[in-house]
């Protein structure tokens, strides 16, 4: 039994890189067919190569879908059958699927997250994973990998020297330095084919005239001519390696950091044409998810029913006439205001408990992120409206103190999202610390420190914070609700920015920041998936309707 060399992660590496060429291939391949034919329609799903350069660059991807009004959307929406539409999604009645179908299925997912990543992700770049030193998948690598190369030495230092073993290594080498080559190295691809020739070097073991040290200069000679500058060093380093056996582990070693630059270096590449296409292979990709699998918008559904459930009993709660009722939820109950208020239920999730709607799954840990940031950036809302309103006059024209203390309230707050983090000895701390700083800061400038009343009542309103119901929070969660809020309905952020409402202030950079990128997601989120939510709405809203007018017509 040969013993494989590589780890799972390892024997991916090259899998990875075809799947980026076939991608780069279909992105091609789609240009080219968008030149030729008319399009479909003035919808826009290009990207420029600067769209991830700046959030408010990236938001212009979906400026397009926004753009109509409330009115217009709901027409095309709702006035016409979903199957007479070329971009509407269809799903197939549900069957049986082999397990064959499910795995082509599952790559197919695949590779629309590592379209997606690429496309909202300017910094993405594979990396290779460094497993624990202590954990057990690290010890088994660690073992399976000793015992290939243990049996190698065995084999070889036979008498004579068996070369199995050796030969699947040769191969491995061949095919990676070959999928190093572009496609016009015809010449040199066969230059390399002849010397690294399979079948004439187990001749030559057969016959005890094969040459090692020979043939692994000429690999060596070849990974300097294909490797990136970064490592010349190492590619230096294997000159000087006598030993067989230890020589082959470190070329594999040296091979898998130069297919790592290559995938790298492809992803870099071919980022513009996937930028040019990603709307559509993405949409297209979830369409024969759906296909095969029914059920994939279930979450989906919930989530935009729930929004549905909120936006109607919010006007139902409103003190109007029947009539003046049915006419408010036929304005608020339009696709854009519950797509609108579902994506801002989003900045409240429970990720680590609720299953996130499945066409929101690609973007989980950037929505996730920017929550984390936004409760940090909660929380020191909450803590500076607090000082100012106890204590603003003695700290009144001293930004740059008010920074100071914003700063320490951050440090203080480092790490609230792990599980054992005690948010109320946290408060304490805090006010603690920020008494300290303000009697601090009052002496330095000839004042008298704060009385013991008003470090008590400081600190009592800080500590209060920790309570849902505080009317803080309330207020400064409602504030930066209606900021995001606001930062949706905007067609274009170039053209029209959002003011920040009052009280949000001393967090108004790293709030627009999160606001930016947010908004960025949710737009190209819309732009792809904005099919798949119209035949949802359409179904929702209809029923919806069509009961508020039951009841409009049997009220007196």
């Amino acid at each position: 039994m040969v013993i494989g060399r590589e780890s799972g992660w390892e024997a991916t590496q090259g899998g990875l890189q075809f799947r980026l060429l076939a991608l780069q291939q279909y992105c091609i391949s789609v240009t080219k067919l968008e030149s030729e034919e008319m399009p479909f329609s003035n919808e826009k799903h290009s990207l420029n190569d600067e769209s991830l350069n700046s959030d408010t660059d990236s938001c212009e991807r979906s400026d397009s879908v926004n753009s109509s009004s409330d009115y217009e959307y709901a027409r095309q929406s709702f006035s016409s059958d979903s199957s007479s539409k070329p971009s509407s999604p269809a799903s197939s009645p549900p069957k049986m699927v082999s397990f064959d179908v499910l795995m082509e299925t599952a790559k197919g997912l695949s590779n629309m997250t590592l379209a997606h990543e690429i496309v909202m992700n300017s910094n993405f770049q594979m990396k290779q994973i460094d497993l624990p030193p202590q954990s057990l998948q690290r010890k088994v690598k660690e073992i399976v990998h000793k015992a290939f190369w243990d049996c190698l030495e065995a084999q070889l230092n036979q008498d004579p020297p068996e070369y199995h073993h050796a030969l699947v290594l040769l191969g491995e080498i061949k095919e990676i330095i070959l999928s190093f080559l572009i496609p016009g190295q015809n010449r040199l691809r066969n230059q390399i084919s002849e010397v690294l020739d399979l079948d004439l070097i187990k001749q030559q073991a057969e016959h005890n005239a094969i040459d090692i040290h020979k043939l692994a200069a000429y690999i060596i000679t070849l990974m300097g001519k294909f490797c990136a500058p970064v490592r010349d060093d190492d590619v230096k380093k294997l000159k000087s390696v006598t030993e067989i056996v230890p020589l082959f582990r470190e070329i594999f070693h040296v091979l898998d950091l130069m297919t790592m630059d290559m995938v790298n270096f492809t992803i870099q590449n071919i980022r513009p044409h996937i930028q040019q296409c990603s709307v559509d292979y993405e949409r297209s990709k979830f369409q024969d998810f759906l296909n095969k699998q029914p059920n994939a918008l279930d979450y989906t559904t919930q989530w935009l029913t729930e929004s549905v459930t909120e936006i109607s009993a919010s006007v139902t709660s409103s003190d109007t006439s029947p009539s003046d009722t049915d006419g408010n939820a036929s304005l608020l109950l339009s696709p854009s205001s519950v797509l609108n208020n579902g994506y801002l239920k989003l900045l409240q999730w429970d990720y680590d408990n609720r299953p996130l709607p499945e066409t929101l799954m690609t973007d989980r840990s950037r929505l996730q992120e920017l929550q984390q940031r936004l409760n940090l950036q909660r929380l020191v809302a909450y803590i500076m409206l607090i000082i100012y309103n106890m204590v603003g006059a003695t700290i009144s024209g001293l930004p740059e103190f008010a920074d100071k203390l914003k700063r320490v309230i951050v440090v203080l707050l480092e790490g609230m999202h792990d599980k054992n983090f005690n948010l109320e000895e946290t408060l304490k701390t805090i006010s603690v610390k920020i008494c300290s700083e303000i009697n601090q800061s009052l002496t330095e400038r000839g004042y008298s420190v704060l009385t013991d009343e008003n470090q008590t009542n400081l600190t009592g309103q800080i500590c209060s914070i920790a309570e849902q119901s505080n009317p803080v929070r309330t207020l400064i969660n409602n504030r930066i609700e209606q900021y995001i809020a606001n930062l949706l309905s905007i067609p274009n952020l170039q053209k029209a920015v959002s003011v920040v409402p009052g009280g949000l202030a001393p967090i108004q950079a790293e709030l627009e920041e999160i606001g930016s990128q947010y908004v960025c997601i949710i737009k190209y989120n819309v732009q792809v998936y904005g099919p798949f939510y119209s035949g949802i709405l359409r179904k929702l809203l209809f029923n919806n309707l069509a009961s508020a007018g039951t009841t409009a017509s049997h009220s007196p």
